[in-house]
């Protein structure tokens, strides 16, 4: 990337995520492209799964972080298809979640889709103390791209960004 295509990636990629805001949308691999041409930038971001309630709000963001940044025409596209997936979420952002208190999301989504008899869930870490002693309390946690956990271990109740 040079010149104003980076200023503008640069603008467009610090904007934070409303629901998490230690992690910024490059970090959850929701900004996807920015192109500029002329005096026109164009930046897709994809949600993290569709009907996300926070879109509207990054796409306000990003709109005003662009326009702050000195680019006067501002296109925010929402693309829907490839679906995000938690694979585009940067290791940077995983430890990110971590530190916050957020158990990252763990595994590829493809092994989630493998056949077999018997399915069994795998440990969730405990961002606080890393014990693998812990249980889902509910499938939706704050926000519904996370689960609600408890470690036994610590006793304390965490987040868990749930594969996708």
């Amino acid at each position: 990337m040079t010149g104003l295509r980076e200023r503008a990636w640069e603008a467009a990629a610090a904007v934070k995520d409303p629901e998490v805001p230690v992690l910024t949308i490059e970090d959850l691999g929701v900004l996807r492209d920015v192109a500029v041409d002329g005096d026109r930038v164009r930046v897709d971001i994809t949600p993290t799964y569709s009907g996300c309630p926070a879109m509207d709000a990054i796409r306000d963001d990003v709109e005003l972080a662009l326009l702050r940044a000195g680019f006067d025409r501002v296109e925010v596209r929402l693309v829907l298809a490839p679906a995000w997936t938690t694979e585009w979420m940067s290791e940077e952002g995983k430890r990110k979640l971590t530190a916050y208190g957020i158990a990252p999301p763990t595994g590829r989504a493809a092994l989630r889709q493998a056949q077999g008899p018997v399915r069994i869930a795998l440990g969730v870490r405990c961002p606080r103390c890393g014990s693998l002693d812990t249980r889902e309390v509910s499938r939706f946690g704050s926000t519904s791209c996370k689960a609600l956990y408890e470690c036994r271990a610590c006793l304390e109740p965490f987040d868990h960004f749930k594969a996708i």
